[in-house]
């Protein structure tokens, strides 16, 4: 019976949901919602959340341009290996520069598909709602090349989905991403 469980989750097509947006903008907490729906639907979900690829996997790194480049494309390179093999794997990660955002796409489409999610707030929103005071510090000059206040956040020109979190709650955030990826015959 548990071979059988097995043999049904390897033949599952995998895929990479990639939200990108600015810090505070809503993207971790749309991915922690549709993450459970997934996993009732039994798909096999993976998380990249930016934050935690800091704290494990690119450790170290600063917030310089090239440092950025770096820890996008780690975080492509191990999404394109979790959608090589079935998952369905949710990145929450900023990801400010378009160049990079289009190799981490390029590397998870040779192994399945790739949904770009624009999580649409602006700078001042997400300065409102910013819970670990991170815009307050970068507009006192604290934090130097902050994404969307002392550094640019380049928006995807052609995203599958864009997510405006200030005209829509999470919720309703997430239920678009199911309905996307029903529309798309991935779930």
């Amino acid at each position: 019976m548990r071979l059988a469980h097995v043999d049904e989750r390897l033949s599952l097509s995998g895929f990479t949901l990639w939200f990108t947006g600015l810090s505070g903008a809503g993207k971790t907490t749309i991915a922690e919602l549709v993450g459970p729906e997934l996993e009732r639907r039994g798909g096999p979900v993976e998380y990249l959340d930016g934050d935690v690829v800091r704290t494990h996997l690119s450790k170290g790194l600063s917030f310089s341009k090239e440092d950025r480049d770096t820890n996008v494309e780690r975080i492509g390179w191990v999404a394109s290996k979790f959608t090589r093999h079935g998952a369905w794997t949710l990145v929450s990660a900023i990801s400010p520069y378009a160049a990079t955002r289009q190799k981490a796409r390029e590397m998870v489409e040779a192994e399945g598909p790739f949904i770009e999610v624009h999580v649409n707030a602006s700078a001042d929103a997400c300065a409102d709602r910013d819970v670990k005071g991170l815009y307050k510090k970068a507009l006192a000059g604290e934090i130097p090349e902050f994404t969307g206040v002392s550094d640019p956040y380049e928006a995807p020109e052609n995203p599958e989905l864009v997510l405006s979190t200030e005209d829509e709650s999470a919720e309703a955030s997430a239920q678009r991403v199911i309905a996307e990826l029903e529309a798309r015959s991935l779930i």
